[in-house]
């Protein structure tokens, strides 16, 4: 990257998973980066270990909801970007505790944009300044059979999660046509790969076949999702703050569905072939035998879809792997990095 196209940019959620390999993208490509993350339950500094001495990142620790924060945050950083995915994101957990969503999601969605307009505004509304908003093809609803989500699609989320985060995507969208400010809004498919806290259908499916623990699916497992690697998640992201246009929204998805069970069974093969390297770990085979089916997931919605052809089309962004070989890699990085997962799991981590 050239000096010149080197950025100042505000990272909200950057200790998180995408945030986290964001954060390393951007980083990568020569952009400075000021990562703004509470630390909450899923924030994982030790997802940025490798990248704390580089003289072009800096930790914020605070609150999206904190207006007076935001700010400042600002006005030390000075960005020219703004990626929003500070967010609770757990379905499960919005069911059990869904005010919490409804806080960060969509009230700390305002606070931030809030900030943002204040920046932009004193700073004499300058043409390169952009806010993305990184959200979810949750918030659609569910598809039946057939068909793909796009970006005229109709909102209709279904769960406390998918609705908080439809309620921040319109947040974003009226602070756009209100005040001006320069906004885009994107939507991505269900993300995998390295540093995904372990509550997630993939790691969480990878550790319990490793640790020898029952692998639970929710109903019958034919539930249909499309799955979509981080890299290109964050090489998509970069694209947007370049080229992407105001006002604008841009589905991000690979069109790679696999039903559930499929998926599980999968990981289950990966997993056994891996541990005939890994012996220490005394893997045996036939992971596959510890999958059991439990009751479903209240509202659990069946089948989602990306039609990606706007940003292929205009931005010239496509997926870059096909899942196979993801996956594996995948599955690779928690066998290699068990110092990673391992304090995740018995709660030590929050302790660094």
């Amino acid at each position: 990257m050239k000096e010149e196209e080197s950025r100042s940019i505000l990272v909200t959620g950057g200790a998180g998973f995408i945030g986290s390999n964001l954060v390393r993208h951007l980083l990568s490509r020569g952009h400075r980066v000021l990562n703004v993350d509470l630390l909450t339950y899923a924030g994982n500094l030790s997802s940025l270990s490798d990248v704390v001495e580089n003289p072009n990142y800096c930790l914020l620790r605070a609150d999206i909801a904190d207006s007076e924060a935001m700010v400042q945050a600002f006005r030390e950083s000075k960005p020219d970007w703004v990626f929003h995915l500070a967010a609770e994101s757990h379905v499960d957990r919005s069911i059990s505790a869904p005010m919490n969503f409804v806080r960060t999601n969509v009230l700390g969605t305002a606070s931030l944009l809030q900030a943002a307009l204040d920046f932009w505004v004193s700073g004499g509304k300058p043409e390169n300044f952009k806010f993305v908003h990184v959200s979810t093809d949750e918030v659609f609803g569910e598809l039946g059979k057939e068909g793909a989500f796009d970006e005229n699609s109709s909102y209709a989320p279904r769960s406390p999660y998918s609705a908080s985060k439809a309620g921040g995507d319109h947040m974003v969208r009226a602070w756009g046509n209100t005040y001006g400010l320069p906004v885009i809004v994107t939507s991505c498919a269900n993300n995998y790969g390295p540093y995904q806290f372990p509550e997630k259908l993939i790691p969480l499916t990878i550790l319990n076949a490793m640790r020898g623990n029952k692998i639970s699916v929710y109903g019958d497992g034919c539930q249909i999702r499309d799955w979509l690697h981080v890299t290109d998640t964050c090489k998509a992201l970069e694209l947007v703050g370049e080229k992407g246009i105001v006002r604008e929204t841009y589905l991000i998805g690979a069109k790679c569905e696999w039903r559930n069970i499929d998926l599980v069974r999968e990981i289950c093969r990966i997993v056994d072939d891996l541990g005939r390297e890994f012996p220490e770990l005394d893997i045996r085979g036939n992971t596959a035998s510890q999958i059991e089916f439990v009751a479903d997931r209240l509202g659990h919605d069946f089948r989602y879809s990306i039609d990606p052809s706007k940003i292929e089309n205009e931005l010239g962004w496509t997926a870059g792997g096909e899942m196979s070989l993801y996956l594996e890699q995948t599955v690779r990085w928690y066998f290699e990095n068990r110092d990673w997962w391992e304090p995740i799991l018995d709660g030590s981590f929050k302790e660094i």
